[in-house]
């Protein structure tokens, strides 16, 4: 069994690299940050420092949001769909402003049914669906900063 996984290609995945030894995320207490955070400490051999002085590189998150729009309505004019948006802007630069990587935006979204017979499901539903929206922005985000390049002096 282990030969046929290994000849198709499968590994499990180790810790990520990133080019740069320090890292300082700003504002890491919530939200997306917090998650990033915690993920480069327990994922790469990247260090998570408190001090910006300490650190090679700067994670800055531009925005951070999440909407909802209707996506299609009922032949009464109620809502039966919405669209789920969350999307998150960020840069890391280095302590003179130079970039690892250029300010980039991630966008997710997610369509849900609605029916407003079982209004606490659905926004049960839309939490988990958030929640879940949030986990893959955090691999893609990681995915992003491990193509990072060291900026040019």
């Amino acid at each position: 069994m282990a030969v046929v996984l290994a000849a198709c290609g499968f590994h499990v995945r180790g810790t990520a690299s990133l080019p740069f030894e320090t890292i300082y995320v700003p504002n890491a207490t919530a939200g997306i940050a917090l998650y990033i955070k915690r993920n480069i400490a327990a994922g790469t051999s990247t260090r998570v420092v408190d001090d910006p002085k300490g650190a090679e590189a700067q994670l800055q998150f531009n925005e951070e949001s999440r909407r909802k729009e209707i996506l299609s309505l009922t032949s009464a004019g109620r809502v039966s769909e919405y669209r789920l948006i969350y999307r998150v802007r960020f840069r890391v630069a280095d302590a003179k402003g130079a970039e690892f990587l250029a300010p980039s935006t991630v966008t997710l979204t997610r369509d849900m049914t609605y029916d407003d017979t079982q209004v606490l499901a659905k926004e049960a539903e839309e939490q988990l669906l958030f929640r879940d929206m949030q986990a893959d922005m955090v691999q893609q985000i990681m995915r992003r900063i491990a193509t990072a390049q060291t900026p040019k002096s």
